[in-house]
């Protein structure tokens, strides 16, 4: 074993894994990882050799910031009619219970934290086939009448693609109906894995592959910034994240539009995959790793502590994420809603847990633009 060294930080590692030298070489030079690369990056069982090698990249790119934002989560719908087998957030029998947010509602879950100086508002909801057109122009209206200086970052491309068929509108048309009434870019759920194979087993009825990208490639054409995502730790297989990768990479290539890459953790709990066991903290460092070396053109890669843990979140700070979203309020797509829907931490805490893990704390708001605030906690400046 030869002593390899961090150009930024100055750490020092022998890769217990040779085959990972040529690697090393690229992350150094700035060379784009092949295919190839990306599965000797999945097959080894030098894990810290692959997080020292992300890391490279992190700080290259990143330095020792940390980003985090005051956000709140609203799902306006569970009702669903796609039925993926890896989801547990959708109504069905024995639940849980079908609900769509009335304007009010929606109001009220936004004043429940109004004490609290959020920056961004993260919608997303089942796809629900009779809502009409004008329920999504009304409800980014009253997150904007209630939150006028909240960014709202809402809908999936998978949403996207509903709300033109109920609107009967081309998808650019619809785009700047929605900018108007408040949308200001798009979360990056929906698109799983970019598999055929998955996409026929898990999630048949949503947006193939391709038509997950064209929507994506439209919503950036058309002024938007997103971020994109992977589910891992369910069927897929090591070739499919590395593929998922590479796609996503060369749309990025084309559009510049991906903010930030989440790779979110599978939960079997309560969804008709609920006999896997499930991806290990291991499997959240790794995946994490994988794409901030894979993803150069991305300059953001996050662990989202909610699907990661808190404690998994801070290793993964030196496993190649810089962001670990935010303090959330509530989060319904991985819990049970009626027993575990509050989850948040409170910046005090959020500020602690970077510290403790040897990061700077940085918050953001949504397109990443740094935040300073005052004593009283109001945005200076």
């Amino acid at each position: 074993m030869k002593a390899l060294r961090n150009p930024q930080s100055g750490q020092i590692l022998a890769l217990r894994d040779r085959r990972l030298y040529p690697i090393y070489e690229k992350v150094i030079e700035g060379q784009r990882l092949s295919f190839e690369d990306g599965l000797l990056l999945y097959e080894t069982d030098d894990l810290a050799g692959v997080g020292f090698l992300a890391n490279i990249v992190r700080e290259r790119i990143n330095g020792n910031k940390a980003y985090w934002v005051r956000n709140q989560h609203l799902n306006y719908t569970n009702i669903c009619d796609k039925f993926c087998k890896f989801c547990s957030f959708y109504a069905k029998k024995g639940g849980p219970a079908p609900y769509v947010l009335s304007m009010e509602e929606v109001r009220q879950k936004l004043l429940a934290y109004i004490d609290i100086p959020i920056t961004e508002i993260h919608i997303v909801g089942g796809i629900h086939p009779r809502l009409p057109y004008q329920y999504y122009l009304d409800l980014l209206r009253t997150v904007k009448e209630v939150r006028p200086n909240a960014h709202i970052k809402a809908f999936t491309m998978i949403e996207l693609q509903q709300i033109q068929k109920v609107a009967k509108k081309p998808l650019e048309e619809v785009l700047i109906e929605l900018r108007e009434a408040g949308l200001g870019s798009m979360p990056g759920g929906g698109v799983e894995v970019l598999s055929d194979r998955l996409h026929e087993e898990l999630f048949d009825r949503k947006l193939d592959g391709e038509e997950w990208l064209q929507t994506a490639r439209t919503v950036h054409r058309m002024g938007f910034r997103s971020n994109v995502t992977m589910l891992y730790g369910h069927i897929e297989r090591p070739d499919e994240r590395v593929q998922h990768m590479i796609r996503i990479r060369e749309l990025q290539d084309e559009t510049g539009g991906f903010l930030t890459f989440i790779p979110l953790s599978f939960h079997p709990e309560g969804s008709a995959l609920a006999h896997l066991p499930g991806p290990t903290g291991y499997d959240d460092l790794r995946n994490i790793a994988v794409a901030r070396l894979m993803l150069d053109n991305i300059e953001h890669i996050k662990s989202f502590w909610v699907m990661n843990t808190p404690a998994v979140t801070q290793v993964a700070l030196w496993y190649g994420a810089d962001d670990v979203d935010g303090t959330i309020q509530e989060y319904e797509i991985t819990r049970d809603p009626t027993t575990d829907r509050r989850q948040v931490l409170t910046r005090e805490q959020l500020l602690e847990l970077i510290r403790e893990a040897g990061r700077e704390p940085v918050e953001r708001d949504t397109l990443y633009h740094v935040i300073q605030r005052d004593a009283e906690g109001a945005v200076a400046g």
